[in-house]
């Protein structure tokens, strides 16, 4: 995988490959200045062939998911209700299986709602596996 803030960089000056994902948004004014991030550069995720790389703010440290490093991911999502409401919220992330044997969740932290960011992260992984021949 390329270097992470590499790929970041590269998002941000674009123009990127073709099969790159990229999600970005702006930071809210006043949520940056509360949590003292509006001087950071916005929100970043970042969809390769190889991997994912998400920036929130300068405070979280990168989340970078190598996809040669993975020997399996499940999609995973829970819905919860409140008494006084006919709504339903959903959640949905990935479990992650390492190569190595270890367990990992991935959930992104800026795009969390998005759920095409999620498509893209499976889509990508699938790709990667069928070019790999592991699957």
């Amino acid at each position: 995988m390329t270097e992470p803030r590499a790929i970041l960089t590269q998002a941000r000056q674009g123009p990127v490959p073709a099969n790159w994902r990229v999600f970005t948004k702006k930071r809210g004014k006043i949520s940056g200045f509360l949590r003292g991030t509006s001087a950071d550069p916005n929100p970043l995720l970042v969809i390769t062939p190889d991997g994912l790389v998400e920036y929130k703010d300068e405070r979280k440290p990168l989340t970078i998911v190598n996809f040669h490093d993975l020997a399996g991911v499940t999609l995973k999502a829970a819905a919860s209700t409140s008494s006084d409401s006919s709504f339903a919220s959903l959640s949905v992330w990935v479990d992650l299986d390492y190569r190595d044997g270890t367990k990992g969740k991935w959930r992104s932290t800026s795009f969390g709602d998005n759920l095409q960011a999620v498509q893209g992260f499976i889509e990508a992984y699938g790709a990667h596996k069928a070019l790999q021949g592991r699957y």
